[in-house]
């Protein structure tokens, strides 16, 4: 089954952020890298981090480990073209670095309206693996094609403290946590010699269907194959190929009849389900042509 993108084209014209129309278009060649970095911009605070609900559930407008995740996402999509904020993103994520070299999974919030409770909750004192993880591994997804992003102190130290921290694991983490430590150790495999063990290792806490219930998720909420490996790569050998090939029909069937699709967790607030909607639109047919099904 193959998706319609000229319904999705029209889903996210209709109803998506310019930031996701933009990223739905670099996919196809359709605008340049200044017009996307432009779209990121819109979110960017002067400290060099993001805010302002790029992480559609945390809406405030504090630089965040969360917007990082998501402007990286949006520069990796850019390559071979390469921004100056990117590294400057790097320098703001150093300076809210603690002592361990991990980040916190959120940093405090001024204005709570329309930001889910566990980003609320966090605790700015103790650092994330979750966070670390999902920042560092797009990060690594920037650095492959930015000599100032590789070589920023910022990921080396990052990318540390998630390994140790995976090491250390006695028991499996929460599913998103175990979700972006897997795309983390993906991204550094052949950069870091103790990567390929690690990964097996977070191998046996993945049930072999790939099925992983989010604890204090929505009722359905589950990590699944695509989740921790979204793309060809060194994750691939956790899923036998006939997952894989499962799961890419169910996420090309998934497809809604206004061109969309949808995410499996709950949002915090109209706009955030809306603008969900669209990154999941995007996420979906970059992970279909990443696979060679569009």
């Amino acid at each position: 089954m193959k998706p319609n993108l000229s319904a999705a084209a029209s889903f996210l014209a209709a109803h998506a952020r310019t930031l996701d129309r933009r990223r739905f278009q670099t996919l196809f060649g359709e605008v340049d890298a200044p017009a996307l970095f432009a779209a990121v911009d819109a979110y960017r605070n002067p400290d060099g981090g993001y805010g302002w609900g790029l992480e559609p559930d945390l809406r405030a407008g504090e630089s965040q480990p969360g917007g990082a995740l998501h402007a990286f996402e949006a520069f990796a999509d850019a390559a071979p073209v390469v921004t100056p904020h990117a590294a400057e993103l790097c320098d703001w994520l150093a300076s809210v670095t603690l002592p361990d070299g991990g980040l916190p999974f959120a940093l405090p919030i001024a204005d709570p309206a329309g930001c889910a409770p566990f980003w609320l909750d966090a605790d700015p004192g103790a650092s994330s693996l979750q966070s670390t993880a999902f920042t560092a591994a797009a990060a690594w997804r920037v650095a492959a094609h930015d000599p100032a992003v590789a070589a920023h102190p910022w990921l080396a130290r990052a990318t540390r403290y998630c390994l140790d921290t995976i090491r250390d694991l006695d028991t499996r983490p929460h599913a998103i946590a175990l979700c972006f430590a897997v795309h983390l150790l993906d991204a550094v495999h052949s950069a870091y010699p103790e990567a390929p063990e690690l990964l097996d290792r977070l191998g046996a806490f993945i049930p072999s269907d790939g099925m992983l219930p989010v604890e204090g998720g929505a009722a359905d909420e589950k990590m699944r194959p695509l989740d921790f490996a979204p793309v060809p790569g060194p994750a691939r050998r956790l899923f036998r190929d006939e997952v894989i090939g499962s799961e890419l029909e169910r996420l090309a069937g998934r497809q809604e009849e206004d061109g969309g699709w949808r995410v499996n967790f709950r949002s915090y607030s109209p706009a955030a389900e809306l603008e969900w909607r669209g990154y999941a639109t995007v996420g979906a047919v970059s992970v279909l042509r990443r696979n060679g099904l569009v």
